[in-house]
């Protein structure tokens, strides 16, 4: 019998993919018969630097493991070590923390629907998209000074105030995106040649959600109330009387289909909007920080010492960092990272089976994946196998290079 199925790689270099990572097709025709996802080529070593730096130099490596979602990396990293160390924030900084991340949570969905209308060729829609998304970036660098990686959070509380004479900047922002949310979800939503090629197609059943972890607008798609500034509240979000956003709050059905994930997206911009609005209008008095001078608190968490997790809810879903403090260390002893992506490519396995070869793109970019936040690396040798590698060869790596790079002079850009 003939050989009615064939493979096709696509990656780790693809125009259809913005980061690096490797898909096996088991193709029938045009119908994905089999996948298999391929991560590990861009593995930086972040953790292993992190834990060769003390807690407030590591806050500025955090926001650097994503230029998308920096904030909420930084935000997840300064809430464990806080815990660690025992370091309560201040309630004012709770509330402009709140509101730089959903800040953030606008631009990277304003970024992902850009990203998504052009995998379907609307490129038109990429540019209204990213023309809104540059007025997000503009506040937040009204208010940080950055358009990215805005250096805001810190042990105790954030680096800058919001005073009373920004808060009309800001709010003219949600003005003016309250006036074009309306034309921008019936571009997307109401849009014939968007519905056809994103109904039904990269379908994540409930059932899957929950059996491959999926997080964030990936899961809720699917109808899963999982919502970490909800389930678990932090910063000024237990103030508030928040819900998942799901698409059957639109009329939409909970297929999680591709055109389930936008809706949710585009839901929470507006949900993001509200948070903001309340955040300004409740704003506390009081001071930023729990203690202005930056050498009391790099002593008092050298003394402390612990371990803690601090969970987030980044754009793409639950966010955590392990941090542990040993006392008269000032380092970092140890520090892990889950990102979001790390729990959604595995959703991508149900996803792309039974997908046509045209709507890998859309159902790729439906999870908004970011592999640079949680990519691993894999060995090959010369005889094609693989091998997973372990914290012990990461070390012993790690050491060689560093002993190569001290030898070489480089001394003062890498301790």
């Amino acid at each position: 019998m003939a050989k009615t199925t064939y493979t096709l790689p696509i990656g780790p270099i693809h125009p259809a993919l913005k980061e690096p990572t490797m898909f096996k097709f088991v193709m029938d025709g045009e119908v994905v018969k089999e996948v298999d996802v391929q991560p590990g080529v861009n593995h930086r070593g972040i953790e292993f630097i992190g834990m060769r730096r003390n807690p407030l130099q590591v806050l500025h490596l955090a926001e650097r493991i994503c230029g998308i979602c920096s904030i909420v990396h930084q935000y997840a990293f300064t809430m464990a070590s806080e815990k660690a160390a025992g370091i309560p924030p201040t309630e004012r900084s709770q509330y402009i923390r709140t509101i730089m991340a959903e800040l953030e949570r606008i631009h990277s969905h304003m970024l992902w629907a850009g990203v998504a209308a052009h995998e379907l060729g609307f490129d038109t829609l990429l540019h209204w998209t990213w023309k809104l998304r540059e007025e997000v970036q503009d506040v937040l660098e009204y208010i940080s000074g950055n358009r990215v990686n805005y250096a805001m959070y810190y042990q105790g509380g954030v680096r800058r105030d919001i005073p009373p004479e920004k808060v009309p900047r800001i709010k003219k922002l949600l003005t003016d995106y309250r006036r074009e949310f309306r034309k921008l979800a019936d571009a997307f939503l109401e849009d014939p040649v968007f519905q056809h090629r994103t109904v039904d197609v990269g379908i994540l059943t409930y059932r899957d959600a929950l059996e491959t972890s999926a997080v964030g607008p990936t899961t809720r798609a699917s109808g899963v109330k999982k919502d970490v500034r909800v389930d678990q509240p932090y910063g000024a979000y237990a103030d508030m009387d928040l819900k998942p956003c799901l698409p059957e709050d639109i009329g939409c059905p909970n297929t999680g289909d591709s055109y389930a994930k936008t809706a949710v997206r585009l839901l929470e911009v507006a949900q993001s909007l509200d948070i903001i609005e309340y955040c300004l209008d409740n704003m506390p008095p009081g001071p930023i920080r729990w203690e202005m001078n930056v050498n009391k608190v790099l002593m008092h968490m050298k003394k402390a010492g612990g371990e803690a997790i601090g969970r987030t809810e980044a754009p793409r879903g639950e966010m955590i960092h392990y941090v542990r403090l040993d006392p008269g260390d000032e380092n970092v002893s140890c520090w892990k990272v889950r990102a979001s992506t790390y729990n959604n490519i595995l959703a991508w396995q149900k996803m792309l089976v039974g997908a046509q070869i045209a709507d890998v793109a859309i159902v790729a970019a439906s999870i908004d994946p970011c592999i640079g936040c949680m990519d691993r690396v894999t060995v090959t040798d010369g005889s094609g196998k693989q091998r997973v590698m372990t914290k012990e060869d990461f070390y012993r790596l790690s050491v060689k290079k560093t002993r190569e790079l001290m030898r070489q002079g480089v001394r003062g850009r890498i301790v």
